[in-house]
Parts: structure tokens; sequence; C-alpha cells
């Protein structure tokens, strides 16, 4: 049994408690699911909490050399592709959420209530499915009909057969991760003559919520990177097979894992709010 399996799955059991642990502390007070800046980083924990467990099931079915039909494969796949654009889409959002805060305060009530919350998570999800439905067309349209009767281990790489379908991915990926860095450098510039302008308590609050904007966008970096990884590990493949499995394992280890478990929880340490909830409910737990 390889030791780096057991490693993941030691990892994956402490950073979901952790995740758990976040989301009982989300909904432990009404002040959290009734204001949008918390309502959106619950979707992230959800998003990043469903991600760590489908990838460690993956993962492991392929350790073991376990197959499936491909048509279960693509609902996986669906699944995986579509909750892995939720976090960083939500991340823009959350963003936008602080800009309005600081930029627009007139407004912040009307734009970021409960219900606009809900329409947001709403468009962050059909957003999220847009890359998915590119990828999946190209992949309907030149796979052959009997791939679908197929039992195979399911693997994202099933779906990319030819050389151009890599390329359509990229693309997509990298658009959207393109419109989102602007979204955030822009709000970034918006906070920062705000905070130039700002004095006293006011320029306090400005300058921690831009810290949170550059927070958003290494986040978003550490997203990039994780999407850019499948690329990556595909062009070592035919290379050096045991330099792909040690840097897969290191690309999953760093990107995938502890990334959605260090992002929320670096959040979460900056909220004085949720701070002090996150540290009621533990002392709660330990005592």
């Amino acid at each position: 049994f390889d030791y780096r399996v057991i490693i993941v799955q030691i990892l994956v059991v402490v950073f979901l408690c952790i995740n758990l642990l976040l989301i009982l502390t989300f909904f432990s007070k009404n002040l959290f699911y009734t204001t949008m800046r918390y309502f959106l980083f619950a979707v992230t924990l959800f998003s990043d909490s469903f991600i760590l467990i489908m990838s460690d099931v993956l993962l492991n079915l392929s350790y073991f050399q376990f197959t499936m039909k491909i048509g279960l494969c693509i609902i996986l796949y669906i699944l995986l592709s579509l909750y892995s654009f939720v976090t960083p889409i939500t991340l823009t959002a959350m963003t936008l959420e602080r800009y309005v805060a600081i930029c627009m305060p007139l407004r912040h009530g009307e734009l970021c209530s409960t219900s606009s919350a809900v329409h947001c998570i709403l468009i962050i999800h059909g957003l999220s499915a847009v890359p998915c439905i590119v990828v999946l067309s190209v992949f309907f349209a030149s796979a052959p009909l009997n791939m679908y009767t197929q039992d195979k281990i399911c693997s994202m790489q099933l779906f990319v057969f030819l050389r151009w379908q890599d390329h359509i991915k990229l693309v997509v990926f990298q658009f959207y991760f393109l419109i989102m860095f602007v979204t955030i450098i822009l709000s970034y510039i918006g906070i920062v003559k705000v905070a130039k302008a700002a004095s006293g308590e006011d320029n306090k609050s400005t300058w921690r919520g831009l810290i949170t904007v550059i927070l958003h966008a290494f986040q978003l970096l550490l997203c990039l990177i994780q999407l850019w990884c499948p690329f990556i590990e595909t062009a070592i493949l035919p290379v050096n097979f045991m330099l792909f499995i040690n840097i897969r394992y290191f690309n999953y280890i760093t990107f995938t894992l502890a990334s959605r478990c260090l992002r929320p929880l670096i959040y979460d340490l900056r909220d004085e709010h949720f701070f002090r909830a996150l540290k009621y409910n533990t002392d709660t737990m330990l005592s």
C-alpha cells in the first residue's frame, strides 16, 4: 500500500474536519447567514469540501484500478468541473461585495441583501457551468458512440483525447481567469482611491478591505495554478512517468488539498466576528 495514499487520506480527513467546524460556525449565528459576505464564504466552504471528497474518491478508485461506465464518469466530471469554478467565481463576487461596501456604502444594503446573495449564488453556478458545457460539447461532438458503453478508469483526461480539445479547454479557462483577475484589480484600484481619501476609523476599515482583496487575488492565483496542473502533467507524462507521478502527487497535496483548507482558515482568522464564534465553538467542543 503506497504511503502517499495514506498521507492523502489523513490530510483529507483533517481538512474536512476543519471545514466542517467552519461550516458549523457559519450556522451558529443569525448574523452569518443573513450577511452576504458570510453567505458567499459558506458557498466556498461547501464547494471546497465537495471537491475534497470527490477528488479523494476518484484518487482511490484510480489507485485500485476500479473501472466504471463512461456515462457515470461524465456525471462525476460535470460535478467536479462545476465546483472547480464555483470557488474562484465566488471569490470574485466577494471582492465585488467589499468594493461596494467601501466605495458605495450607501448602496451596500440594497445591492448586498440576502435576496441578492441568493441570486448571486445562482449566477455563480450558471457561470461555473459554462466551461464544463464547452468541454463536454466538444467531447460529445468528437467521441465515437461505442465509447459511452465502455468501462474505463475515470479520469478527467478521458474527455480530452485530441490535442485541439486541450487548446479549447485552456482558452476557456484562461479567459475566465483573465476576467476575474481584471475584476479584482479594478476593485483594488477603486478601494485604494477611497483609502487615500479616508481618515480615522474609515481609513482603518478601508485598508482592512484592501488586504482582503489582496488575499482574494492570491486565492484566485492558487485556483488558477490548480487548473493549470493537468496541462503541465499531460506534457510531462510522455517524458518521464515517475516524474509525472511525483509532480501529480505534489500538485494534489499543495493546490487541491492544502490550498482549499488554508484559504478559508486564513480568511476566518482575519474576521473578528467569525473568529470569536469559531473560538467559542472550538472551546465548547473541547470542554
